[in-house]
Parts: C-alpha cells; structure tokens; sequence
C-alpha cells in the first residue's frame, strides 16, 4: 500500500458519512422546530439557510402553492434580491413559467442549466439575469398524498449542471419543506379547531361509553349544572330524563349501533330548569381504546320553542278571548273528517254557531274596548260549561262556534243549547251598567248536513240566521228547508249580480198627493226587478243587495235613472220632485260616503248635461243610518243639502227612534211608516202614536208623509192631524215611468 497516496475509497465513506451526518442534523432541527411550534415562514427561512450552508455558492427559495392552486407565493428566500422575490410573489404555474412554475405545472423536477437559453424562461428570463442568476433547479413539494404544496429552487450565478449530490440535496430539501409545511399546516389546522371548539357557543362534550367526560367546551360547563365537573363525568340519562322516553330509547339505540342521531329533547339546566334542546349526537371510534365516544353537541332552543309557540298562538287562537280561531276551526274539523274516512265509519260531530244578538248596540253604547271585554266574558262562560274533548272558538267579531265530537241526538243538542243561553244570559256588569246578553245559534252535523268542512261550516251558519231572523234568543238545527233557502238566495244573488247588464232593472213611481186636493206634489221611486219573466220582490233581493256589497252599484242605477227622469219632468216644466231610497250600507265606510258624494259630481258627465236638478231629489234614509258614524254621514248629507237636495227619514217609527238624532241630524222630513197608518182602525194606541210624530215633527219645522193610507177613513185621520202629504194605494199604486209620465200630463 502506498502510504503516499490518499485512499479514494476512504474519501467516499468519510464524505459519505459526513453528508449523512448533515443530513440527519436538517432533519434533527427542523422537525424540533416543527414540534415547537416555531411558525412555517421561520422554518423554511431555517431550511434554506441549512441548503445553502451545505452547498457554497446556492441560493435557495421556498414557494408555496396558493389555496386557489393557480399561482406561487413567497416562503422564503433570504439571499435572493427582494427586487427578484417581489416580482416572482404571486406568479401563476403554468408550461414555460421559469423553473419552478413548470416545475409545480408539470409536478416534476425542473432543471434549468443556462436561463438565458432555457425555453422555459424564455418569457421570465429578463428577471433572474437582471438579478444576476443564471441557472435554477426546481424541485416540487408534494404531501404525504402526493398534492403539490410548492417548489424548492436551488439558484446559481453561473451555468450549472447539477451532480448527483446536488439532486439528493434538493431532494432532501423538498422532503423537509414539505414535512414543515405539512406539519404546520396540521397544527395550525389543530389549534384553529381548539379555538373553535372553546368559542363555540354551542355546548359541546365528548364522553366516552363509561360517561366520563374526555373533552368539554366552556359553553357546555355553562349549560348544565349535571356535568361533575371534579370527576368529569356527565350523565346523559340524567340529563334528558324530561325527554319523552320514546325518543331517549331511539337515540340511544341509534349510537349503541353507531349511528349519529339527531331530534329535539328536553334537558336540564338546573335540577329545576328545564330547557328545550336540539341535541345532535355524533359516534367516534377511539383506534387506541376501541371503544366509542360521543360527540353531543346541545343547541338551547327555548327561544326558538318560545317563539314558535307564540306564532302559533297568533295563527291559530283568537288574540282577545284566547279562544281557537277560524282557522284552527278548519284544521279541527277536517282532522275529524279525516279520521271518519281513515276508520270507514260514520264518526258523527256536530258543530255549534253562536252569534250575540243586538251586539253592534253594547259596542256603540258602550265604546269597543267594553265591547271586548264582554266577548272575554262570553268566551270564559262558554269554557265552563262545554263538554270534555269539545272546541270552543271565536270565529268573527260576535261570533263564536263549538265543535262537539261523538254521536249527538238533537236532544242533547237542544239541551246543551239551553245551558248556554242560560249561563250566557246571566247579567254581566260592564262599566257600571248591567246587561242581559241573548244569543242566537244553528247547529248542522257530519256527515248527515254536510260531508265537508267548509260545508258543515256554512251550514251551521245558515241554522244561526235562521234563528236570528225567528226572532232572536233561540237556537234552530240545519235542515232541508234552510239548504233550499240558502240555495235560493245564492240563486238569486247570482242573478242579481247580472240583472244591471243584462237590462232587467227598472224604477217605477208611486205619486205623492196633496191629501185635500188630490194634487200629485212629489212621488218616490221604487227599485223592480223582473228576472225570466218574474217580478222578484225587493223584500227578497235587496237584503242579498245588501248582505253582498252589489247594493252600491244597484243604487247607483237608481239614483242615476232617478235623475234622468227628474230632468226629463224638468224638460216638461213638470217641477215634481223624486224620492229616492238609499241604503245604509251605501254609507258603511269612509269610502263608500266619499264615493256616494262624489257620484253627484260624476253623473253630470255621465248624463251630459250642464245642471243637475239638486232641488227635484229627496234622499230617504232610514233610522238605522242615523245611528252609524253620526258626525261623517251628517258631513255627507249637509254639503247635499246645501246644493238642494232635501232628505227624508224613511219608515219612521220602526227602528230606535231618538229625538236627539232629529234635533242633531240634517233632516227635512218623516214619512210615517204604513204599518202605523193601517192599523189605526184596529188599534187605538197608534192613533196617539201618530198624532205624536207629527206634532213633534211640526215642533222641529219637518214635513211630514203618511205611507200606506189605503182607505178613507185612514185619509180622514191624516187630513185631521193636517198632514201634508200622502202616500198610498187610495190614490196610488206604483207605476212604470212611462205611465207616470203620462200621469204627470193630465195632473
């Protein structure tokens, strides 16, 4: 052995050993970095200083792969010009991006010998050279499931090619980037959770198949005063024993089976604090203890449960009297239909209506919130003496209904019926007054009246009226009679809505004579419709007119034609004024009074004509009217009559007569009602009852019409009493316009 010569083997080995040696301290103070924590950008910038030192003359960069996966941002790259690191910071990867945004394109190592030349930088080129770098090897970072993470780049001031160290190095320096950044990433991913599971303000507790308690969030400790927090265990039985058991028996066969489990439960906040919870539970298998754990994660939703019982509350039961409402009524009675059906039987029910009689008057009398307060009383009443498993409901204003389930017989109807009027009828005292309340009700039953809901509903409804129109105070059951009235008025209110277009209206004239010389001095105009033929009596069709809203369209027909014929008796130098009815519910709103005043502005254009004949029209209203929103109907009526049109109280006597809407009213004058006038031969009273109107009428400067005389001996009392003038089938019965016009000529 020549002892001269140095020993090439022995060389290898010891710089062999010695790589590996450097190899092992990277890896050494890059994972103790990693495992304290030290922050990604101090590692890499560690990394590459460490590369750098075990290769004179490199000058290495980090870049890491941007979220979107579309372009490279800084890591780190210490001896690299910040001029350099700036406008690389953000580039895209792609083919022909430089060394390493081919590399990370491709995901695969990048050896760049001479920039200059290199196709790849044949568009970037100007940077590195400006920089002063000449060759550039990049090496992609993959993770540990082979995902790109970035490049490791090796820089060279001078054409390089790289040896076979020079490629283990760049190898090695990828392989520890990526365990940093993987490392990192996951710890940082760790304690992002931790953070989230302390903050989160859901109760959140990991237990393991003994109860013991691996993992609680704050929020959790707060929720709950069963979680032994010195022995960290919770019981969750203990917990949820408020639960309906049906459910605690689902989730617990679901997450012994190992199924997550989700539902709302009741829990306990204190021993004496129950609150509503959504509770979602989550099963985890420890691989080290291979048992289960449970994730519970526990949601407060009492609020929620709160509010929710309140919106159904506020859709479902009337909001005064706390009873159930309209809809809730429905939804009753179509699960008692359902259930009917489901079994195939016939699962009887009646259902009950009542309505307050003479209601409008205690509201009116008394003001609306006295008004509620007998309705809260009514509603009480009614839930003293309903039978069990029966529904009672406030359905509208003064209406009320009971549903009554089982087999009811019209006798036990009846006698139920009884029981309410009499407990409703107890005296009441509001606002210091005492009242005797009255109701009227129908009654129909499923399935024999009716097989619907609504059906039944309607049914009930047309018994109630027909109680209230028998007098009021009683009670009726649903029968064929009521169903063929009903079905005659819908007819008729079907064809009524019709009769204007299709022509079948027309007003006729019954004249107004001076009693003493027979002198026709005025006359009123009286609505008829003839319909397939038929005259319709106004008794039957103006309550549907009324009861449908159609009575604003018809009277205004009537006043319309009305005025036409007053200007055409004008024409004629024939000055005979024209009464015309008007009902109340042409006045009902605001609305209606501001569309009633302006028609006599708009039918001046309708009729092209210059001047309406304000002095030829007498409006009759009726008692009633004078009753309802007092101060808006006498605005309405004062700007009539001071543009001449006079108005009249029609039927007087019959409705609720007070002498203070007569002094307070803008009225020029009464008619008398006819039933006053004929039974002046049969009764004595009414005699005085008559001499009293028009002595009172005569007092307040009104004029006054005696209706309905018919024979001579009634003429003879009204011409004794003086009164002006007359109206009646003695002199005569209503015509059409034609023949009174006719009449007007020979007067």
């Amino acid at each position: 052995m020549d002892l001269g010569q140095p020993d090439t083997n022995l060389v290898s080995e010891l710089l062999l050993t010695a790589q590996y040696k450097s190899s092992i301290e990277r890896y050494s103070t890059i994972l103790n970095m990693v495992l304290e924590g030290v922050s990604l950008g101090e590692i890499l910038h560690s990394l590459v200083l460490l590369i750098e030192a075990q290769k004179v003359g490199t000058r290495a960069s980090v870049l890491l792969l941007s979220d979107d996966g579309k372009r490279l941002l800084s890591g780190a790259a210490p001896n690299l010009p910040s001029e350099y690191n700036d406008a690389i910071n953000g580039v895209a990867i792609g083919p022909n991006v430089g060394s390493c945004g081919t590399a990370a394109h491709l995901q695969q190592r990048v050896i760049v010998e001479d920039i200059e030349t290199d196709p790849n930088w044949i568009d970037y080129k100007s940077l590195p050279l400006k920089a002063g770098l000449r060759a550039c090897w990049s090496e992609p970072i993959f993770d540990t499931d082979n995902r790109i993470l970035g490049t490791f780049a090796m820089y060279y001031d001078t054409i390089k090619s790289p040896t076979e160290q020079d490629l283990h190095l760049i190898q090695e320096a990828a392989r520890l980037a990526s365990l940093a950044i993987e490392r990192s990433r996951g710890l940082h991913l760790q304690r992002l959770s931790s953070k989230i599971f302390e903050n989160l303000p859901i109760a959140l507790v990991i237990t393991n198949e003994q109860n013991a308690v691996l993992s609680a969030n704050p929020s959790f400790i707060k929720s709950t005063t069963l979680y032994d927090y010195n022995n960290k265990t919770f019981d969750i039985k203990a917990y949820l024993q408020s639960s309906d058991q049906d459910l605690i028996d689902e989730l617990f066969t679901f997450i012994h089976r190992g199924h997550s489990w989700v539902g709302e439960l009741k829990g306990l906040k204190t021993v004496d604090d129950i609150i509503d919870i959504e509770l979602v539970v989550t099963v985890i298998r420890d691989s080290l203890t291979q048992q289960n754990c449970y994730a519970w994660m526990i949601t407060d939703i009492s609020a929620r449960k709160t509010a929710e019982k309140l919106i159904d509350f506020q859709n479902n039961y009337d909001q005064l009297t706390g009873l159930a409402n309209r809809r809730y009524l429905f939804k009753k009675l179509q699960i008692l239909i359902n259930q009917s059906t489901a079994v195939h039987g016939q699962s009887q029910f009646s259902l009950m209506i009542l309505d307050l009689d003479h209601f409008k008057q205690i509201n009116d009398s008394l003001g609306a919130d006295n008004g509620d307060e007998v309705l809260c009383r009514v509603g009480k009443r009614l839930l003293e003496i309903i039978p069990e498993n029966s529904l009672p409901c406030r359905i509208a204003a003064d209406e009320f209904a009971i549903v009554l389930p089982g087999n009811q017989t019209i006798e036990k109807l009846s006698v139920f019926a009884e029981q309410v009027k009499a407990v409703i009828g107890k005296e009441i005292s509001i606002s210091n007054e005492l009242l005797s309340l009255s109701i009227s009700s129908g009654f129909a039953t499923f399935p024999n009246d009716a097989s619907s809901a609504e059906l039944i509903l309607n049914c009930a409804s047309q018994a109630m009226y027909n109680a209230k129109a028998s007098g009021r105070n009683c009670y009726q059951f649903f029968n064929q009679d009521i169903q063929l009235e009903a079905e005659r008025t819908a007819q008729l209110h079907f064809y009524l809505k019709k009769a204007i277009s299709q022509n079948e209206f027309e007003l006729y004239y019954q004249p107004i004579v001076d009693p003493i010389s027979g002198k026709i001095i005025k006359a009123e105009a009286l609505l008829r419709w003839s319909h397939d033929g038929k005259f319709i009596s106004p008794d039957l069709f103006i309550p549907i007119a009324e009861q449908s809203g159609l009575i604003v369209e018809i009277g205004e027909w009537v006043k319309t034609q009305a005025v036409m014929t007053a200007i055409e008796l004008k024409k004629r130098n024939l000055i005979i004024p024209l009464s015309i009815n008007v009902s109340t519910l042409e006045f009902w709103s605001g609305d209606l009074q501001k569309r009633f005043l302006q028609y006599f502005d708009t039918v001046l254009e309708t009729l092209s004509i210059d001047v309406f004949p304000y002095e030829m029209i007498t409006l009759e209203i009726t008692e009633s009217l004078m009753m309802k929103q007092q101060s808006e109907v006498c605005e309405v009526l004062s700007l009539l009559r001071k543009r001449g049109i006079q108005i009249s109280i029609d039927d007087f006597g019959t409705g609720y007569s007070s002498l203070s809407y007569l002094v307070n009213f803008p009225v020029d004058q009464i008619k008398i009602d006819k039933s006053f006038i004929q039974k002046l031969e049969t009764d004595s009273r009414h005699n005085a009852l008559v001499e009293a109107i028009v002595s009172m009428s005569n007092a307040l400067d009104l004029t006054v019409v005696a209706e309905g005389v018919e024979t001579q001996s009634q003429l003879d009392f009204v011409n004794q009493l003086n009164i002006p003038a007359v109206q009646g089938y003695f002199f005569y019965k209503p015509m059409p316009k034609a023949d009174f016009l006719n009449l007007m000529l020979l007067n």
